[in-house]
């Protein structure tokens, strides 16, 4: 369970998160809402790109915002971007043994069975070593997600994954999204604006617009109330 408490960014005079509260109560979450809504804001505290103003967000009974950036990470804190982060001059496997090794403490056998693990989960084993610049978009989107569970996550947030995938390839991407909190215990954050994609995968969903929580609840309630639809008025991505 994520609790966030009074959770406030500031930019200059634009209150990009204000005064959110807000419990994610495990599995997989979605976060949504119009662009400029505080989304990524959010992923950036609880990963520590971003010190907050005000605000707390507590983890298990863990004060996430009194680590590091780096012990975050170890501890099990672990995202994707919303442009790919891939290292295209590594192979596929190399791209997920850095991380892993950086964000566990597994010997180095169990760090391979671990990276060979997680590849076959996301149905990349046959470019295992290949090298990522001459892979497509819809690999190193799954590479991204690889690098984000492999191992033992506590929290998975998922800034936009499927950006730019054609709609079979995004449901094979909610099919893996859906099983990681099952697979390794992990809570899920997914933010998007595919609501297709929300709804394959979430089954609880928060709303923010203008940085304030607008909805929290169900996911199919959520996307029914009229807060919620009032928000995306005039977004075609809805």
């Amino acid at each position: 369970m994520i609790e966030i408490t009074g959770l406030s960014v500031q930019f200059g005079g634009v209150r990009s998160l204000d005064e959110v509260t807000l419990t994610f109560p495990g599995g997989t979450c979605g976060l949504i809402g119009p662009n400029g809504a505080g989304k990524t804001t959010l992923f950036n505290v609880m990963s520590g790109f971003v010190t907050p103003a005000a605000g707390q967000v507590m983890i298990d009974d863990v004060d996430l915002l009194a680590m590091t950036d780096y012990r975050r990470a170890r501890w099990g804190v672990r995202r994707t971007f919303q442009t790919v982060q891939t290292i295209e001059s590594l192979t596929v496997y190399e791209n997920v043994r850095t991380v892993h090794e950086h964000a566990a403490e597994d010997s180095r056998s169990e760090g391979q069975d671990a990276v060979d693990d997680v590849l076959a989960f996301t149905g990349l084993t046959e470019v295992r070593d290949a090298v990522v610049r001459t892979l497509s978009q819809r690999d190193r989107r799954f590479i991204e997600v690889a690098r984000a569970i492999v191992g033992a996550p506590r929290v998975v947030l998922l800034d936009e994954p499927a950006a730019g995938l054609p709609e079979e390839e995004t449901e094979q991407l909610a099919q893996i999204i859906r099983s990681v909190p099952e697979r390794t215990g992990a809570t899920v954050i997914l933010v998007d604006h595919d609501m297709s994609l929300v709804q394959a995968c979430c089954d609880w969903t928060a709303v923010l617009d203008f940085g304030r929580l607008v909805a929290a609840g169900p996911t199919a309630e959520v996307l029914h109330d009229e807060k919620v639809i009032a928000a995306y008025v005039g977004d075609e991505e809805v």
